[in-house]
């Protein structure tokens, strides 16, 4: 079953996919949209041309384990998506993705526009890896 990670912000969102089984994140990619109800419709767009079975939506907890802004507008995301498909839509756990992220894209030498416009993909396809290796 291929699963789809999303990396959800306010500009630039990133996606990751899983192989076909599940097993391990392949591609990754960024949309970048503001307006919530067009972000779901392409993200829908995007599940169905990949036949993906599930999506898992980073859900940004503060450290102490509470939810805050972020968390909410993820939930509202995720309203929006189950709305737009017929898919399982489950909240995960992204505390620390992308400071992650940042830190992985430093090491591979990747600065300023590069990657601000990677940094998004990359934490989805943490968040992603997480969720796969929890099953």
């Amino acid at each position: 079953m291929r699963i789809l990670a999303i990396d959800y912000g306010d500009v630039r969102t990133g996606l990751a996919v899983s192989d076909a089984t599940g097993t391990i994140a392949g591609e990754a990619w960024v949309i970048q949209e503001k307006n919530p109800a067009a972000l779901a419709a392409l993200i829908a767009q995007e599940a169905s041309a990949r036949a993906v079975r599930r999506i898992v939506v980073g859900y940004p907890r503060n450290m102490d384990g509470t939810s805050g802004f972020r968390a909410q507008k993820s939930e509202d995301l995720m309203t929006l998506l189950k709305a737009e498909c017929d898919i399982d839509v489950i909240p995960w756990d992204e505390r620390m993705t992308t400071m992650s992220a940042n830190r992985i894209l430093t090491e591979a030498g990747k600065r300023g526009k590069k990657r601000k416009q990677t940094v998004d993909a990359v934490a989805a396809s943490l968040i992603l890896e997480s969720y796969l290796l929890s099953l």
